[in-house]
């Protein structure tokens, strides 16, 4: 059966409105109301918290998804390889959860990679950097976000919630290096894959 060019027209017109209003009554329905009031907004250690857990979940998703034999996978010569990424980017932590708690910074090279042989190794470690930073910023709490510590990189006083974002930042750089890392090793990032 042979379908005219103008019914066809119309039949494909009606299914793509019909997509149309099925989309805008999807966003209708999860609108928030007009008269529900605002929720309120969270307070400063609890932003602090989310994000910094939202980049360290997407570093450690990262740490244990790559494959391990492709760990010590370099773009070029001249750049950190992956594992080194992972263990830089870990480390960096420390220099915001030791001044917090009052500690030394770490020494400031990053970990040697033959300290951490197997990729079990290196996701350990980021866990365990993520895990110790958002412990520092719950154990805080609001008061403690304006106390005053050390930048051992400035050597001046800043606040902990300034240097718990600038460290988030430096996550997120890092994160964004490692996304890269992914395509030219013909590998697809994990927050770049479908959702399921």
């Amino acid at each position: 059966m042979k379908i005219a060019p103008s019914v066809a027209l119309l039949i494909r017109t009606a299914l793509i409105l019909s997509v149309v209003f099925l989309a805008l009554t999807a966003v209708a329905q999860e609108a928030p109301k007009k008269n529900a009031p605002p929720k309120p907004a969270l307070s400063p250690s609890t932003t602090v918290l989310e994000t910094w857990n939202y980049v360290g979940r997407k570093l450690i998703t990262m740490a244990e998804d790559f494959p391990e034999d492709k760990y010590d996978f370099k773009p070029t010569p001249a750049q950190r390889s992956f594992a080194e990424q992972l263990l830089h980017a870990a480390n960096s932590n420390y220099f915001f959860v030791h001044p917090a708690r009052g500690e030394k910074p770490p020494a400031a090279e990053d970990p040697k990679r033959d300290q951490f042989k197997s990729k079990a190794d290196i996701v350990a470690f980021v866990k365990k950097a993520y895990a110790d930073g958002a412990a520092v910023i719950k154990e805080k709490g609001d008061k403690g976000m304006n106390d005053l510590l050390v930048d051992p990189f400035e050597n001046q006083q800043t606040r902990v919630i300034d240097m718990a974002y600038g460290l988030i930042e430096h996550s997120g750089e890092h994160y964004g290096q490692l996304a890269v890392y992914y395509r030219v090793a013909g590998l697809v990032p994990p927050e770049s894959r479908p959702k399921k």
